[in-house]
């Protein structure tokens, strides 16, 4: 299946049906007054988060939704039947965004969620609403109300509680196919991912979601190599794992570059937890190791975890960190809720 996850769609939602105009007509009867029905509703187009998508590619073959009009209503004081709604289902983490794609109109971040997007038309009246004492024969019926045309953005945003980090090839699908039941492609040369991934790893008896995203460059701000195009991936996460090549020549320069991508990127991403780890040290000697972590502390005045994805080394230590992180965000977001004011996240 391909990977989309941005898409144009256009919707409408449905007129309601024009009152009707009629009388009743009956032998023996005379002056048998009006009796002219409403008309029905237009149907609402109406989004909905499933949790059995992951990505919008269905809305690339078909952009246009449209939702049934109401009917007309009818004499005998018959109502028109109610157009039908239609309903997009989109997956979980989907942002409905306007058409300037900056206004977020809804954020559909839990499962079962229904927004409707375009409400239909309302019904107009038949004349049997406009009889009076001094109007008994009406010859007057409302037509119904438009429908809304309007053009949307859906953005996907994947739910995840772990989001990886790093240059291209610093190991980080090698990690993911480790500690996870996620297959994503391994090769040695760069940008091997090109689409993000998920994968659940398991630690201690508790699971949580990992994503992959593809490689940031210097300049991924900017657009070069596949940009930034899919940090908006790793917005919803917990905590960061940032892994830096232990065979790199600079992985001072290494972790610098990946944090000016994040904080020159519009998002709350450079204030994220994270947790940084110098990966493949089965390549390294123990002196190797320790010279590297500590020009890394050096450098950047961050601890630096130790790890090897194609060996196994350090990984559960790794995903124990994960989790803790975890825990202590899902707590900072329980005590925002409850309105404590919770510690910010230190580095």
């Amino acid at each position: 299946m391909k990977f989309l996850d941005l898409c144009k769609v256009y919707i409408r939602s449905g007129s309601g049906g024009g009152g009707c105009i009629s009388f009743r007509r009956e032998k023996y009867i005379e002056y048998g007054g009006p009796n002219g029905g409403d008309g029905g509703k237009g149907g609402d187009v109406i989004v909905e988060a499933v949790d059995n998508l992951n990505t919008l590619i269905d809305f690339r073959y078909q952009q246009h939704f449209f939702a049934k009009n109401g009917e007309a209503g009818k004499g005998q004081q018959r109502t028109g039947a109610d157009g039908d709604d239609i309903v997009l289902k989109v997956p979980t983490g989907t942002e409905i965004m306007d058409e300037d794609q900056e206004t977020v109109l809804v954020d559909l971040a839990e499962t079962g969620q229904r927004v409707v997007l375009a409400k239909g038309g309302n019904g107009g009246w038949g004349n049997l609403h406009f009889k009076s004492a001094t109007n008994q024969a009406p010859r007057r019926a409302n037509p119904g109300q438009d429908g809304i045309e309007r053009t949307i953005w859906l953005r996907l945003k994947l739910i995840a509680d772990a989001g990886l980090l790093g240059l291209p090839n610093a190991g980080k699908s090698t990690f993911l196919a480790a500690t996870s039941n996620a297959r994503p492609k391994i090769a040695d040369y760069p940008f091997t991912t090109l689409v993000p991934n998920l994968g659940v790893v398991g630690v201690d008896g508790s699971e949580f979601v990992i994503a992959d995203i593809p490689g940031l460059i210097e300049g991924a701000s900017e657009g070069k190599g596949l940009g930034d195009l899919f940090l908006g991936h790793v917005e919803r996460c917990s905590v960061l794992l940032h892994l830096i090549d232990g065979t790199s020549g600079d992985p001072v320069g290494d972790y610098k570059t990946i944090i000016g991508e994040l904080e020159n990127y519009d998002g709350p991403l450079a204030d994220k937890p994270r947790v940084t780890v110098l990966n493949k040290v089965d390549t390294l000697d123990e002196e190797e190791r320790q010279f590297i972590v500590d020009e890394i502390k050096a450098g950047t005045g961050v601890d630096v975890m130790q790890m090897s994805g194609a060996t196994g080394e350090g990984t559960v230590e790794v995903l124990r960190a994960l989790k803790a992180e975890i825990a202590e965000d899902k707590l900072r977001q329980k005590k925002a809720e409850e309105g404590e004011e919770a510690a910010p996240w230190q580095p």
